[in-house]
Parts: structure tokens; sequence; C-alpha cells
């Protein structure tokens, strides 16, 4: 057990949920304590020196320099302070040191699923679907962006005045976007979506109504029966988290390739090799970009090929890696219908400076595509998978799909959930080729 538990850490205050809905939360020290931590800082820092901001002391070491800090600093200008009034003021200190300041106890918090922090003295965060303030702060700009850097430091990145904007990752995979002056005119801001430590599965997605279980059913049919899959919908929806789940119901006996931005994805296959795309470094050299991964994953020998979101020319490639004999692939793409998610497909196609005509273009998705699953988040928070189309052909240069599931909104307003994802009653073209694969799908699946 640490000083800082011995001190009484238990009492220190945590952020919690108040009957509105908001979150409160132990606040930066201000006051008389924030001079004291101010003091003990300068003490640690003219005795330890750089290391102090280095990131990697010892914890347990930590905590005793502090609480000899603590002490120092009281014995030269003694001033009232509780026992957890100082367990705090260690926890505090610690947490900057070592971790990420004010925000740490957001990171611990299993239920807050992202943290946006709006300038250093504003920090929101969402739970359970829906977004609050909190009541924590950082102490000044000059401690917000001490920690951006050591964020992007752990990764090798840098965010300065030529390069204001960077993507990184925390340790546990949690996914960190900074923007600093001078594009953001107000001050630093920092945003973190969490990665879970325990991914969810499928019955937690049937538990939590984004889908149903005879959708389930049938998705991991299509997954097994090796269709190409692509999922769409708006940010924050929950397509990464759907993706994952989907990716479970891979054979273990496959060779699985995943390619992402941020490596987000934990899937339990035993044979799975992970690629991480990366930027340019200061000198605007060494960039590698999705599209080079998944033409480079095609030489690894793939069974399937996820990509993490395609957002650029890398689509021009996916696509021919699904029409030359990989099937299964899976992917998501931000759009706003199934039929948007072809739509964008079709225009990251034309960024990769191959004046292919559209007619081929569409060709091509309509040979490759098998299935959309659209995901929405609602007006109440909760994430709901609202269509499942099949891509049917094309009928001139239109192409053809059809709803298998379609979400049917609650006629009753006083209905605790907004509706549920159903049959349509279609029975879907590929079922014959699933067969085919050893791949049944019972015929009650499509019933409404």
């Amino acid at each position: 057990m640490g000083l800082a538990e011995r001190l009484g850490q238990a009492s220190i205050s945590m952020p919690t949920t108040t009957r509105e809905g908001g979150v409160v939360g132990r606040r930066d020290s201000g006051g008389d304590t924030g001079a004291l931590k101010r003091e003990v800082q300068t003490w640690l820092m003219d005795s330890i020196g750089q290391e102090l901001y280095a990131g990697q002391m010892d914890p347990a070491r930590l905590e005793r320099l502090v609480f000899e800090a603590i002490t120092e600093v009281l014995a030269r200008n003694p001033r009232p302070l509780s026992g957890s009034d100082r367990a705090r003021l260690v926890q505090e200190v610690v947490d900057d040191v070592l971790g990420n300041g004010p925000l740490e106890p957001l990171l611990r918090d299993p239920d807050v699923t992202e943290i946006m922090v709006n300038g250093f003295e504003t920090i929101y965060v969402e739970k359970f679907g829906r977004i609050h303030p909190t009541s924590l702060r950082f102490g000044d700009e000059r401690h917000l962006r001490q920690t951006i850097d050591r964020i992007v430091s752990r990764i090798g990145r840098r965010v300065d005045e030529a390069s204001p904007m960077v993507d990184a990752r925390l340790p546990d995979g949690s996914r960190v976007n900074a923007v600093i002056p001078p594009v953001a005119i107000d001050g630093a801001s920092l945003t973190i979506r969490k990665f879970s430590k325990d991914p969810f599965t499928a019955s937690d997605l049937i538990s939590m109504g984004t889908l149903t279980r005879p959708a389930v059913d049938f998705l991991r049919g299509c997954v097994r029966g090796k269709l190409n899959l692509l999922i769409s919908g708006g940010t924050g929806s929950g397509k990464t988290t759907t993706l994952n789940v989907m990716s479970s119901f891979i054979p273990e006996e496959e060779r699985v390739i995943t390619i992402e931005d941020a490596a987000e994805l934990q899937l339990p296959q035993p044979h799975v090799m992970r690629l991480e795309a990366r930027p340019p470094n200061v000198e605007g050299a060494g960039e590698i970009t999705i599209r080079d991964l998944v033409r480079n994953s095609l030489r690894m020998r793939p069974d399937r090929i996820i990509v993490g979101e395609v957002r650029d020319a890398a689509a021009l490639d996916m696509l021919q890696a699904m029409n030359t004999g990989h099937e299964g692939s899976l992917s998501t793409v931000h759009a706003n219908s199934p039929r948007d998610a072809l739509s964008r497909i079709e225009t990251m196609v034309l960024m990769a400076s191959m004046d292919l005509p559209v007619r081929v273009i569409r060709e091509q998705l309509a040979s490759a595509m098998d299935l959309v699953v659209h995901q929405e988040r609602m007006r109440d928070g909760t994430r709901h998978i609202t269509q499942i189309s099949e891509i049917v052909g094309r009928e001139g240069d239109t192409i053809l799909m059809q709803d298998l599931f379609a979400f049917d909104y609650s006629r009753d307003p006083r209905a605790s959930v907004l509706g549920h994802l159903v049959p349509t009653g279609i029975v879907p073209q590929f079922t014959a080729e699933l067969l085919d694969r050893g791949v049944d799908l019972p015929a009650d699946l499509f019933q409404r």
C-alpha cells in the first residue's frame, strides 16, 4: 500500500453522477491548497530536476518524495491541512507527474466513455451516451499543455506551433486528439475516446438494445460465410464497437490482419496481425498511410482483412482486394445511411486519381460489397443498428439495395425504448451462396 492510501486516499473525492445526470468531482486544487501544491512541485523540481516530469519514476518513490516535500513546505510555512487534504494533495501531484493530472479520475471511471477538455478550466465527459460538465479543471494553460505533451511524447509524437494537431493514444489504447494554438483560438483542446478494457460482446449489444438476437444470428452467419461487410454511421455512433463484435465471429483458425489509424480493435482470435498507420515525422517524411498498409497486407497471406475505417483513397485498394479473392473483409465508414455509405466509398475511390469512370466504380462496388450495416446514436444517447441492407446488383448506373432489417420506431411516447430492429420479411439473395459455404440461415430469422 502506497503513502497516499495510508494517508487516507479513500477519502479523496472522486467524480460521481448527480441526480440530474451531471458530474461532480474534485477540482484541481484551488486557493491555499493550490499554492501549496505549486510549492511542493517546486521543491520536487529542485530536488530531482527533469526526472520529475519524465513520466518514468517509480510510484512508491514518488509518493515518498511528495510526502517529504509536503512536510518540508509545511515546516517552512505552517498552515492547517487535514489528513484527507494531505492525501488528496499527494494523489494530485502523483497524477500530474506519472499520469494525466485532473483527467486521471475520469480515466479510472469505467462509466466515462469520452473526455472533452475545452480549455484548462472546462472539462466535459460523456456518460451513458449523454454529455455532462465536470467540476474538474487544470491549474492553467501551461498545465494542460504539459499533459498533452506527455501523452503524445509516449508514442514519439510532438505537438507545437508547426504541428498544432495530433492524434495519439494512451497506453490502454484510448484515442486522443489534441489541438493547440494557433489552430485552437481559445487555448489548447483535448479529446479522449476511452478504450474499453473489457471489449463488448454480442450479448452486451443485445442487452443494450443495439442489436436483437435474430440480427446477431444473421450477422454471425454472414461473417462466417465470408461476406464483405461495411458498417456505416456518424461520429460516436458505435461503429468500432460493432466492428469489434462482428470481428469476433471470425473462426479462430483464420489469419486476420487489422489495419487502423489508431489501434482500437480487440480480437479474441489467436492468429491476428495488427497494423497501425504512421503520420509523417517532423521533417515531413516517414508517413505510412492506411492505403500503404492495405496494399502490404495483401502480401501477408490474409484470410481476412479488417480496416478500422476507410476515409481516403484506400477505398480503391480495399475494393480491389474484395474482388480478387479476399472475401470476408470488414470495415467502417462515416455516412448518414447505407446508400450514402456507398456514395462516400465511390467518392474516396475517385480520390485515388485513377480517372476511373463512375460506371466502373459502381460495378466494382456492387460486385465487392454484400452488406451494409448502419448504426445511429439516438436522441436519448443510446446506439442502435437501424438498417441492415443487402446490395443486390445494378440497374444501369444505379446500385440496387434492399433492407433485410430496419428500425421500427415506437409509436408510444411513453415507451422506455425508442423502438426495435425488426426483419422486413425479405430473404437475402445470398442465402444459397452461404449454404454452399456451410452456413444455413434459418428462414424464421427474416419473419416479421
